[in-house]
């Protein structure tokens, strides 16, 4: 097969989804009684209903700004969340977030930073109406272009905690366990698919970190696999929830090495994954982050099949410098050795906020990387 099986979507210009949350939002969260990782901490002075009325309208005016700057796949912004992944999880039935006591904390370049570790208090199970399903079906109300639906990979609900946070009374055969996380999200998939999603992203950061040596060998204490076992681990758990996916839907798979406020938690370059990365994931499409030597050279993508994109995640989120336009059609230039440049497109490395604190960069910084983007793409491709 030549040239990728999808390309609209993902779009030669493209973003990964979370935007900067406008000061109202955050204004009303606090009103309505929500904490830091989405729990609602307590009697709030507006409604949840309200609350929602507000996020309806700072979607709107997200979204019509998306549309301005030319962007054709468009997201929510992840204005409802907290967290681009801890409100998602949190709302599976049978979890429960707990924040560890010890030191399993991620060291996010000198402040360590303990998530809250998904745990597990019963069978696990969609909750009536899915979790993204109704905020999906608004986003599509309020756009004309392609809106996209991101979501934490499965294998999170594994990798934060490992055997350790899944109660063996309940699941005694972990296979079991790993079979209704499947199920879990392939029922979500199924909801979304019937609304007329055509565009999910899987935001998958674990594989990116497990190319830091620091970062594997934390992790196989934590879940006692090694790098290869848990790879694979991670792209049987999305594959099983995807493989059901209708041929007209795109599914993506964003990779980074943190992403909170400008900081990182992992760096190395992609080599230790590669050959696993490509051969075993069955995405349409990768997001790649590559805005800085932290995330090696372009070699590894030698392995990518004739029939995948790569969306180079060039542009940084975390500083609200630009790079030159010059220097990222270099870049470009130079990924396509290894990858033909028809199964290239480009994006920001990350998105603007992974959390409701945003990175340290501006509405109009946010602007200004898409913008850049849509130049790149347009002087490439055309």
């Amino acid at each position: 097969m030549s040239g990728p099986r999808k390309l609209k979507p993902p779009f030669r210009a493209d973003h990964v989804g979370s935007l900067l949350r406008p000061n109202r939002l955050l204004e009303a969260r606090k009103k309505a009684g929500f904490g830091e990782v989405g729990e609602k901490s307590s009697k709030g002075s507006i409604s949840s209903k309200e609350l929602r009325a507000i996020e309806d309208d700072c979607i709107r005016e997200i979204v019509a700004i998306q549309e301005s700057i030319g962007l054709e796949g468009v997201t929510d912004g992840e204005l409802r969340r907290a967290s681009w992944a801890i409100d998602f999880l949190s709302r599976i039935e049978g979890i429960t977030m707990v924040v560890p006591e010890s030191d399993i904390g991620y060291d996010f370049t000198g402040s360590v930073y303990r998530p809250p570790v998904p745990t597990t208090v019963s069978k696990l199970a969609l909750p009536a109406g899915g979790i993204q399903l109704e905020d999906f079906k608004f986003l599509k109300s309020v756009t004309s272009k392609t809106p996209k639906v991101t979501v934490p990979a499965p294998e999170i609900l594994h990798y934060r905690g490992g055997r350790d946070a899944v109660d063996k009374k309940i699941y005694p055969d972990i296979e079991e366990f790993f079979a209704d996380i499947i199920q879990v999200y392939s029922d979500e998939i199924d909801g979304l698919v019937s609304a007329g999603c055509t565009y999910l992203q899987i935001d998958n950061t674990d594989t990116a970190l497990l190319c830091d040596q620091k970062q594997a060998e934390r992790q196989k204490k934590i879940t006692g696999m090694g790098l290869r076992d848990q790879v694979s681990l991670q792209a049987r758990l999305i594959n099983e929830s995807i493989k059901n996916r209708p041929e007209h839907m795109a599914v993506s798979m964003h990779m980074c090495r943190g992403n909170n406020q400008g900081q990182w938690i992992g760096e190395g370059g992609y080599d230790p994954v590669a050959e696993q990365l490509f051969s075993e994931f069955d995405v349409d499409a990768f997001f790649m982050e590559y805005d800085s030597d932290r995330a090696g050279d372009f070699e590894p993508l030698r392995f990518v099949p004739g029939d995948k994109l790569v969306v180079l995640g060039l542009i940084t989120t975390k500083t609200p410098e630009n790079e030159s336009k010059t220097e990222l059609i270099k870049r470009i230039e130079g990924a396509s050795k290894f990858i033909p440049i028809e199964n290239l497109a480009i994006s920001p490395q990350c998105g603007m906020a992974s959390s409701f604190r945003g990175n340290p960069i501006t509405v109009d910084d946010q602007k200004r990387k898409f913008e850049l983007v849509l130049e790149v793409a347009h002087e490439i491709w055309g």
